[in-house]
Order: structure tokens, then sequence, then C-alpha cells
């Protein structure tokens, strides 16, 4: 072999193994920022980080209010007062002088005593449970005319001979979809309380009973948030009959639906039907499955890219995302201050001086990582960075990005969808998975009317009594 070819052959070797190093560092670069990421700086779950944490200990985004911890100044407390009617008095008189052992006799004897003060202290605690039997006796009273015999109408709260009221059926059920107290547990702590024997195809039932009772209310709340001037909409992933499932969540401050569905996308949204036609504000996490709405006007969760921008400033190190951080939190401040003065929108001026700043830092940042280079004969899009796909998304969703700007009444984050999604994973956590695709829209329906009625303060295991009657409790929808 001649001395020109060998050193061509070496040359070629040289460039394939370049090309692995690179594609090798790319590989254990996108690896470490695998492990690196948590709750803090992505999209990820506090309950993904583990029990042990972190260091350096991980910051919150919040800033301290310069408050002291514990009630503040005219918190009214929670503090036991004395009753002014008691349910009984017990009184605990000396029967001996302390001084001179005298018998201090009762009221009654002669001579006796007087009490010249009463000390009182008081004790509030639970009556014994038991359950509170009514006995319906439907009369046959014969007619002294005609001598006709007619029998008095059971009330529609006996339809059988022996029944459990609503008031146990609405606890059963508050406990099963408000506190997530599985099945079994529920049937225990009833029968120990209340002496409440009932099996696990009871409370099943009762639970169904109530969600179909509730079929007319879910139709008139889909409604009315889609008739939102701002939606909050999210998912999250459950189990289901040992599959994964997905948790989707529309929600205001004042309503909130839940839907559990197979699918993630868009074949959900269409199904639940809130979010086709839209015309308000949608806020969200730029999931695409929402993106795909166009009808409505799309507002992005800022939080989500201040995580983001967490993960460039600490793993990468580049000093523009700390920047960019710094601008949304006090566009934040900005806004809400804004809003306690009554404003509609930021003040022109503020508004075009916030913009510039912002499209400065991003300039910054896409000068801080340039596009990859496209390879000679390589077809489609060439992979981008992590960072670099988040530069493209802050730049090319300005708009949807700074929203809040523009609307006071568009809110900064989607806090208020996470927030309800936060209890759909505690029930998770507690009761395990759903059994079926029935027990599933069954909690979901249940949670949607709990949650709703708990945001506009109506007491829930009195509403939950009405759905065993004729005339179940609707929350207010306007």
């Amino acid at each position: 072999m001649r001395l020109d070819e060998r050193i061509a052959e070496l040359e070629a070797e040289n460039a394939r193994q370049r090309e692995q190093i690179t594609a090798l560092l790319a590989r254990v670069h996108d690896l470490e920022a695998r492990l690196s990421k948590d709750s803090h700086n992505s999209s990820k779950p506090p309950s993904s980080d583990g029990l042990k944490r972190q260091l350096p200990r991980t910051r919150s985004l919040r800033r301290k209010s310069g408050k002291k911890p514990g009630g503040q100044l005219g918190h009214p407390g929670e503090t036991l007062h004395l009753v002014a009617d008691p349910d009984a008095i017990v009184e605990h008189r000396p029967t001996v002088c302390s001084a001179c052992q005298t018998p201090l006799a009762g009221e009654a004897q002669s001579e006796a005593p007087l009490v010249v003060a009463r000390e009182r202290r008081q004790v509030q605690d639970l009556p014994p449970i038991r359950l509170h039997v009514t006995e319906h006796q439907a009369l046959h009273v014969r007619c002294p005319a005609c001598q006709q015999v007619t029998a008095g109408v059971f009330p529609a709260a006996a339809p059988s001979r022996a029944q459990y009221g609503p008031r146990l059926r609405a606890l059963a059920v508050y406990l099963v979809a408000q506190q997530f107290v599985p099945y079994a547990r529920t049937r225990d702590l009833l029968a120990d309380a209340c002496g409440a024997r009932l099996s696990v195809g009871t409370l099943v039932e009762w639970v169904q009973q109530s969600a179909e009772t509730l079929e007319p209310v879910e139709a008139e709340l889909k409604v009315a948030l889609h008739c939102a001037p701002v939606l909050h909409s999210d998912e999250t992933g459950v189990r289901r009959g040992g599959r994964l499932a997905w948790a989707h969540v529309a929600s205001t401050v004042q309503l909130t639906h839940y839907a559990i569905h197979a699918k993630r996308g868009a074949e959900a949204t269409e199904a639940i039907g809130i979010l086709p036609g839209y015309r308000g504000v949608s806020v969200h996490d730029g999931w695409k499955a929402y993106q795909a709405h166009t009808a409505c006007r799309h507002a992005l969760c800022n939080v989500h890219h201040l995580r983001e921008l967490t993960f460039v400033e600490e793993q990468e190190q580049q000093p523009w995302a700390k920047d960019l951080k710094a601008l949304l939190l006090e566009m934040r401040m900005a806004a809400e201050y804004a809003r306690a003065q009554g404003l509609a929108c930021l003040p022109a001026t503020q508004r075009t001086d916030f913009r510039a700043r912002y499209e400065r830092i991003l300039r910054t940042g896409h000068a801080a990582n340039p596009p990859p280079p496209q390879r000679p004969k390589q077809r489609g899009r060439v992979k981008q960075s992590a960072t670099r796909n988040l530069l493209e998304r802050l730049w090319l969703g300005q708009e949807q990005v700074l929203a809040f700007l523009d609307d006071l009444t568009i809110p900064f984050d989607n806090n208020q969808a996470e927030r309800d999604l936060r209890m759909l994973k505690t029930q998770q956590k507690v009761s395990g998975c759903f059994r079926s695709a029935a027990g599933s829209d069954a909690f979901a329906r249940l949670r949607s009317y709990l949650s709703t009625l708990r945001k506009q303060g109506v007491e829930l295991l009195n509403a939950l009594q009405t759905l065993f009657t004729d005339t179940p409790l609707y929350p207010a929808f306007a």
C-alpha cells in the first residue's frame, strides 16, 4: 500500500472516530441532564425526587413574604370557647372543709354551707355514635261510611323493608370520593364507628348511584367551563385496570371538571367536549393537544419556564437564563401591582420596555446556543438541544408567554389546574389504581362536583345527602 493511500485511510478513520466521539459526548451530556432533573428544574413531580435530598438544597421559586411564622395579626384563630347552653351539667361538690374537716352537707339540709362561686370547665366530645332508626308504619284505615280499607303511603326514603338513610350514604361517598379512603377501609370505619355492617358492593353501588344523579350537573358544569373567559387545562397519568390512562382537568377559580380517558391528546379533548370551539383564553403548559384548538387565545404557564430556566442556569451554567428568570418574576410583580390598582393591563411604555428586554436576553441565549450543523445528505430536521428548543419556544411563542402583560385577567401560571390535579395524584397514592372505567368515571364526576362545591364554600356532606333525595343541590354556574 502506498503512503498516500495509507494517509487517506487513517484520515477517514479519524473522521469516523471524531463523529463517534461527538455522538458519545452528546449522549453522555443528555444522560447527565436527565439525572440532574427534578421537580425544581423541570416538570417532574415532587414525588419523583425520592427520599434523598439533593445537594445543594433545591431553592424554591417563591419569595419571602416578610411575615413571621404562625398566625398573623388580626387572624381570628380557632380557640375552643365555652358554650352558653351545655347539653349536661355535672356538679363536683366538696364533701369536707379543706381547713377544719367539717362536713359540707348538701343544700337541702338545714344550715348547709352556701355555694359562693361556680368555676366552669367544659369537655366537648362526640356523643356515643349509633344508627338512628326511624320506623315508618303505613296504617290501613277502614272507612266508616263504605267500609273500604285505605292504606297509608310510605315516603320515598323508605322504598323497601329496611334500608340505610341518606346521611349514612352521604358519609360513605364522602369518605371514598373526598377523603380517598379505600372501599374496604370505609366499610371497616363505618362498622367500628356506628355499627353499620356494609359490604364493599353496597358502597360501590352508592358511589355509582350518586354519580348517575350528577350526570345533568356535569353537563351544566361543562357548558359553564366552555363559556368561561379564562380556562386552565392540564393532565396527568393514572392507572386504570392495570393500564396507563390520563386524568384531564379543566378548571377556573370557582369550577372544576375532571375526566379520565385512555388517551392524552386530541382524541381525549374532543371526547370531553370542553375545549373544542372554546373562544376564551386557554392557559396550559404548551402540550400540543391544547395548541390544536385554534378558536381560542393561548397563554403558557411561566412556572414551567422558570423551572426549565433554572436547569439551564444551574446545569448548563448559562447566565442569560438567570437574567430571564429575574425578568419574568419582575413582570409578574408588575402585573400583580397593576391588578391591585384596578388596571386592565400594564401601561404601554412598561410593556414595550419589558418586551425589549425579553427579546434582548433571548438573543443572548441564541448566541450562546447556535443551531447544530446540518450534516451532508442528512434528511429532516437536525436534533437540537433542550436549551435550544426552549429558546425557540420562548421566542416563537412570545405572545403566549407574555399574554399576562396585555390582559391582567390572564394569570402568570397554570397553578390552578396543577393544584386541582394534585388531589387525583393523592388518591392514587392512598387507594391505588382504578379497577374499571365505570369506577374511574364515577370518581371523576364526583370529584368534579365536590371540588366545585369546595371552591364555592358549600358544606360537602349536606350536599351529598341531597344526591339521595329528590332535589340534588346544584353548584352556582354563573
